[in-house]
């Protein structure tokens, strides 16, 4: 059943069919905007995109994560169930993110469910009997159930009815694009709400699309008529890092120890095997982390969720199946120990640090193996060619990125369409690495390439090169090449840097029918020839993290929203404000962050209200947080 003791008076208060004139003003969302949400003032192009939906009109939203997309529908889908529209569809890819998104719009008091499979039959009758009885603002639903014929009918029933519905959010919309990196199938089925039910408004919301990727959504959604909305890609709390790959797992460990102790993160791996390993590695070595992927069972998986969600300091380690559907704020690192397959889910991953504004990392390692078995992933697939061709521009744009002795900021808003100027704030800006003409270099490596038959990978050139005797050199006769130790001016990692840059600009490929040969391609004949220079980026053996407390400064443990330090006054307030949220979210088995923000809490600790009229002027409490935990709250200030 719908659990009615979570609605609140918020909720209480609005009912089908009100005769209120439509408030799609700015006023009226404003009024709303600090009754349910607490929030003193939209940001960016909210206000905008919320009157758009609100009045009817469609949209298609393009906004970084952490920047408030939920807002833009859930806003307009209770303006316009006020003004008399029934409740608002909401096609959402996962589990956990319904179940989140759900769990914090009940604190809010806002009447919201959702149909999934995690629901039993008995539970599912009874969300769409109150679908239907117009007990629901909000629906939450998965983009296959919302095509079955079971919930088209019910679709059907209710915009027959005078109320109809209030509109349709879209979330995660890249997922409709062939050539995104989260692809569903089932997403291409969504065109029907245009067809089948044209007079609702249709918002569609994603934090991550390339102009293609934009078009492929305009184009699969029927949002031609719609208005575009870009903000920009920019997280500029977010810091971007990427080294060198030397001894992984050590360079990880050095990274939490000095940049983020006792914080949250997460850590990507490509396996589930690496995972696994690398996650039982961390707890050994005194790190509080978690394995989670789709090769454990679902209950374990579920309690590592849950865990990473309630408790503070949890190192989720992962395949990329985490994480899409977690909103949590305070995740303060994300990691990746592989090289993601492109721009796009490297934006998608690193977004979910930092969500609440304060400063967060972005930290990855990046080896010439993570080049060779990203080209083999691709080469591998049972894709046409024409889906290799784009998956190969993809992350050919990645690795510039990961090679390029500029900002990384700038690379990164670029791939998006979006200028920018140098942020001071990444690895290259910080400490900005020396470009060198590696042409002699490249030309060694490529002669070395050929001369050998093209049949080698990279380690054993390497040792041609450097003039390593040994029984496999001298097996294949490769100690009588006229290469062989010519490359004695570089030592082993700076050759491996130089291979994979070779890689990375075209100019030598990955056989994978030949195990990992590296092969010359048209590109290099110029070079060979000496009629084109090739400049590179060196390779050096950074310390691990790449920033202390230069910059915007490591983020302290009491840090307020925006990056204000909190005064050592409050600090011990906000620690036993921290320890009351515990205890709430336990008791009604919801993540600590729905129930407070840490940037609400740092408020109250700083303003120290004294009434409940003070207390509800801290952003971040409405109506309805204000009367279920204003008594309690204004009792622990009491207290101190």
């Amino acid at each position: 059943m719908i659990d009615e003791t979570l609605l609140g008076p918020v909720a209480a208060s609005r009912a089908v069919g009100a005769q209120a004139s439509a408030p799609a003003g700015d006023t009226a969302a404003s009024a709303l905007l600090r009754e349910v949400f607490g929030h003193p003032a939209f940001r960016g192009a909210q206000a905008e995109i919320v009157r758009q939906v609100a009045e009817g009109g469609d949209a298609l939203v393009l906004m970084p994560t952490g920047g408030g997309k939920s807002l833009c529908y859930q806003l307009p889908a209770l303006l316009r169930r006020r003004a008399g529209s029934g409740p608002a569809i909401v096609v959402s890819p996962l589990i956990a993110l319904m179940q989140d998104q759900v769990a914090a719009l009940r604190q809010l008091g806002v009447r919201a469910a959702f149909l999934n499979s995690s629901l039993d039959a008995r539970a599912a009758r009874d969300t769409e009997r109150a679908f239907l009885d117009g007990a629901l603002d909000l629906l939450y639903v998965a983009p296959e159930r919302l095509a079955s014929d079971g919930f088209l009918a019910l679709l059907d029933r209710m915009c027959a009815e005078p109320a109809g519905i209030a509109l349709f959010a879209i979330d995660e919309a890249h997922c409709v694009s062939q050539w995104g990196h989260d692809f569903r199938p089932e997403y291409l089925q969504l065109s029907l709400l245009h067809e089948r039910y044209p007079q609702v408004p249709r918002i569609a919301l994603t934090a991550t699309a390339d102009p293609q990727t934009r078009q492929e959504i305009v184009e699969r959604l029927a949002l031609q008529d719609a208005r575009v909305f870009v903000s920009s890609f920019d997280r500029p709390n977010i810091r971007y890092v990427i080294v060198d790959k030397t001894e992984p797992r050590q360079q990880l460990l050095r990274f939490i120890r000095d940049e983020h102790p006792g914080d949250a993160g997460i850590v990507y791996c490509l396996s589930r095997r690496k995972v696994d390993e690398t996650a039982q590695w961390l707890e050994a070595h005194g790190i509080q982390a978690l394995p989670y992927h789709a090769g454990m069972d679902a209950a374990t998986r579920s309690a590592h969720q849950a865990r990473f969600q309630r408790d503070e300091g949890i190192v989720v380690v992962a395949t990329i199946a985490f994480g899409m559907g977690i909103d949590k704020p305070d995740v303060r690192f994300v990691a990746h120990l592989d090289l993601p397959k492109s721009v796009e889910g490297y934006y998608q991953e690193t977004g979910r640090a930092g969500r609440d504004g304060q400063p967060a990392d972005a930290w990855m390692t990046y080896g010439l193996a993570d080049v060779v078995q990203q080209r083999r992933l691709i080469d591998l697939s049972e894709a046409d060619e024409s889906f290799k061709r784009v998956a190969s521009a993809k992350l050919d744009a990645l690795l510039g990125l990961a090679e390029t002795a500029g900002c990384r900021r700038v690379r990164l808003l670029s791939y998006f369409g979006e200028a920018s100027g140098p942020c001071g704030n990444c690895d290259n800006c910080l400490v900005p690495p020396e470009t060198w003409d590696a042409t002699e270099a490249a030309r060694k490596a490529l002669s070395a390439i050929y001369r050998t038959g093209q049949r080698f990978g990279a380690v054993h050139l390497v040792d041609v090169l450097r003039g390593k005797a040994g029984e496999r050199i001298e097996r294949w006769g490769h100690d009588r090449l006229s290469v062989f130790g010519i490359g004695g001016d570089l030592d082993d990692f700076a050759w491996r840097g130089v291979f994979r840059q070779l890689i990375a600009l075209g100019l030598v490929q990955v056989d994978h029918d030949a195990h990992g040969a590296l092969r010359l391609t048209e590109a290099s004949r110029p070079v060979l020839r000496g009629e084109q220079t090739v400049w590179m980026r060196r390779s050096v053996k950074r310390p691990a993290g790449g920033r202390k407390t230069s910059g915007r400064g490591r983020r302290g443990a009491d840090d307020a929203d925006g990056g204000a330090p909190v005064a050592p006054a409050d600090a011990g307030l906000l620690g036993r404000l921290k320890a009351w949220r515990l205890a709430q979210s336990r008791e009604q088995a919801v993540p600590a962050y729905v129930i407070l923000h840490d940037s609400t809490l740092a408020a109250i600790a700083a303003a120290r209200p004294g009434s409940i009229a003070a207390l509800g002027e801290i952003p971040g409490i409405g109506a309805t947080k204000l009367e279920r935990y204003g008594d309690s709250l204004l009792r622990l200030l009491a207290e101190d």
